[in-house]
């Protein structure tokens, strides 16, 4: 997005008009159709001039509308808070593979995006590790171990081992959180064993 369009002027009303552009965006990912800035500036009721004062490219469009997750990392664990670690650390998991399946077609559009070469240094799931880092500060682990532990646990929740549990293994959404959660309460038994968490 053009953020110094953004933030010159009138800054309610490009934010009001940005939002119109994401969920015009979204609509067409989440039929799995294919759209243009054209298309989602007549969807949002707005001039092709005025799309593309806010996005370059379909791309960018693509990729901003697939990430627009409603909960922050701060928010999920406020709501997990109450649980001990191992139940918080499965419930972020449970929301993420929940809000995966439920946008699995914004997520796959995201990713065809992403991983094109000319994308190479672009970074996704940042959003998993930070929330299982939160998670995780209060726990006796020592902080190598709870890099590699949130490193690990990231594996286990999002598009991609949602790809590869129903592309790869040929499972559906619900033997694919099955098989997820599983993995995850299996690692969190063997540090449990340690008494670490």
């Amino acid at each position: 997005m053009n953020d110094e369009y953004l933030s010159s002027g009138r800054a309610n009303q490009k934010l009001e008009t940005r939002k119109e552009i994401i969920a015009s965006a979204k609509y067409f990912i989440d039929k799995g159709k294919e759209f243009t800035l054209e298309d989602v500036a007549k969807k949002a009721k707005i001039s092709r001039a005025t799309i593309y004062r806010y996005y370059s490219n379909v791309d960018i469009l693509t990729s901003e509308a697939a990430l627009d997750i409603p909960k922050d990392s701060e928010t999920i664990n406020k709501a997990l808070y109450h649980l001990n670690i191992d139940e918080r650390l499965l419930g972020i998991q449970e929301y993420y593979n929940s809000f995966t399946i439920d946008n699995e077609n914004a997520f796959r559009k995201y990713l065809s995006v992403v991983i094109k070469p000319h994308n190479a240094n672009n970074k996704r799931g940042a959003r998993r590790k930070e929330t299982l880092q939160l998670a995780l500060k209060d726990s006796s682990l020592n902080q190598k171990e709870k890099n590699k532990l949130s490193n690990l646990l990231t594996v286990l929740m999002g598009m991609e081992p949602l790809i590869v549990t129903k592309d790869v293994c040929g499972l559906n959404n619900q033997q694919s959180k099955e098989l997820l959660n599983w993995g995850m309460e299996m690692i969190l038994k063997g540090i449990s064993m340690d008494k670490k968490l």
